[in-house]
């Protein structure tokens, strides 16, 4: 399954999901607000959305749900959301990294057991998922997905039966997860927010009168005119009730120790988006300034290949005094995963994504800036679409160091052999992409995009923050 579906995607990087929910202490449904917040989301997951949502004040346990395959659009309609009724919710968008791009494995998951109802929205990936899973179903648990999701679930239904709340359960079985997480969960009077120890995935706090807000992003909460209140801060689970917001930090670990993903401020993230008190616009500017001060070229034109290359690009041109221009214009109906019938399509699928402005860039020496080079097929095409156009000469710089090491954190970063720039020197790559000159982000800099916080750098360093699994898990429960 992920070899077909590999082959429908071009040469890009995905993110897991995004989350969203939302507890309306006024009474007042809320999935119309989650859909909208899911929406500001779509760029987190395109396979597949899901809202769940109860009523506080109705029969305890009763969830409202639909989900299914497609981008939110796609999914739901005026009168889906209208049967939606119930002032708390989750929500979920879905890229798969772990797992079939299945309908059974799209969220939110909602559970029925002994101690009531529970509604998840996971963002991120387990490496000890395999292990897990195997300890529950020695117990004798049936699992309806093949998601790590659905163990994280599990683990916590399993801690509620001996815990005296949901809270003190999710702190339990975080304390066997290792990997990725950010929550969302809702139970009939709760909703619950959580994030892994390492702080790996965004996850953010917000409020609109008298609804309180979790989201993957801040972009999500400005989306619904909500006011950003807080992130949840790595390890910290914080639980919403009618007695306002609660927060256990037990989980914490010291600031040094946290991984957040660099990749969110080069590239996952939208650019509108803050976390961490971090604006990843300004992470993706200073990036482009520090190309154009560590890699600087003679040129007529600095362009970005949209849309997190942009603002690098901008970047690039205020530190080097090259004019910014467009040269591509970018099919906005067109998502990260789209319909190719045959493999011999494959060169076409960027020109479905992409055209080339002629006029902008015929004669001129262009200075082209990109988030990532990974397989590198992409990066040739985009480069001989330049060309093609009349580009005299095509720089590329990078905004992020090489690549050269898979991710087991809710990216989909593939295999080493897969990765262009593993085995190869820069100016190998550069002959493949047929560039004038290549240059990638310097590692020194990566910290300076974060504005010093803690980061996890492994896809380019190798240095991970916990022990990767042994072989690469990623669509290990696929069937």
């Amino acid at each position: 399954m992920r070899d077909e579906r590999e082959s429908l995607r071009l040469d890009e990087i995905h993110e897991e999901c995004g989350v969203f929910g939302m507890y309306d202490f006024d009474g007042n449904d809320v999935a119309s607000e989650i859909y909208y917040g899911l929406f500001a989301l779509q760029h987190r997951g395109q396979e597949s959305c899901g809202i769940a949502v109860s009523d506080t004040e109705g029969p305890k346990g009763k969830v409202s749900a639909h989900k299914g395959m497609g981008l939110c659009n796609e999914v739901f309609t005026p009168e889906t959301l209208g049967n939606l009724h119930g002032n708390i919710g989750v929500g979920h968008v879905r890229y798969s990294t772990a797992g079939s791009s299945t309908r059974e494995n799209a969220q939110p998951l909602v559970l029925n057991y002994i101690k009531g109802t529970l509604a998840l929205a996971h963002n991120g990936n387990l490496v000890n998922a395999p292990e897990l899973r195997r300890e529950l179903e020695h117990d004798g648990a049936i699992f309806q997905t093949t998601i790590d999701s659905e163990v994280i679930a599990y683990h916590i239904a399993r801690a509620r039966v001996k815990t005296p709340n949901v809270e003190t359960a999710v702190a339990t079985a975080m304390a066997k997860l290792k990997g990725a997480y950010s929550l969302v969960i809702m139970s009939p009077r709760k909703m619950i927010g959580a994030r892994d120890p390492f702080g790996f995935r965004p996850l953010c706090i917000g409020k609109k009168d008298n609804a309180w807000i979790l989201a993957s992003e801040s972009c999500a909460l400005s989306t619904i005119d909500a006011e950003f209140v807080r992130d949840v801060e790595p390890g910290e689970i914080v639980t919403i009730t009618r007695r306002g917001l609660e927060s256990n930090r037990s989980m914490c670990l010291p600031s040094d120790r946290q991984a957040r993903c660099i990749f969110e401020y080069i590239y996952f993230a939208r650019t509108d988006s803050v976390f961490d008190g971090v604006s990843v616009y300004h992470s993706r500017i200073f990036a482009g300034r520090c190309l154009a001060q560590d890699s600087p070229v003679d040129a007529d034109l600095v362009v970005g290949v949209p849309e997190s290359g942009n603002a690098a690009a901008l970047g690039y041109s205020m530190e080097s005094g090259i004019p910014y221009g467009t040269a591509f214009v970018k099919n906005s109906y067109v998502g990260r995963t789209f319909i190719r019938p045959k493999q011999s399509s494959r060169v076409s699928a960027v020109k479905v994504k992409l055209n080339v402005l002629k006029e902008a860039v015929e004669g001129k020496r262009v200075v082209m800036i990109d988030d990532s080079i990974v397989r590198g097929t992409t990066s040739h095409l985009i480069v001989k679409m330049l060309r093609d156009a009349g580009a005299k000469e095509v720089h590329v710089r990078i905004s992020a160091p090489p690549f050269l090491h898979p991710c087991y954190f809710g990216t989909d970063i593939p295999s080493e052999d897969q990765l262009l720039a593993h085995g190869r020197t820069v100016e190998e790559i550069r002959e493949i992409i047929g560039a004038d000159s290549l240059a990638y982000l310097k590692m020194e800099r990566l910290s300076g995009m974060a504005n010093g916080l803690s980061i996890c750098t492994a896809c380019f360093s190798g240095d991970y923050p916990i022990d990767p699994p042994e072989g690469d898990i990623r669509g290990e429960f696929d069937k």
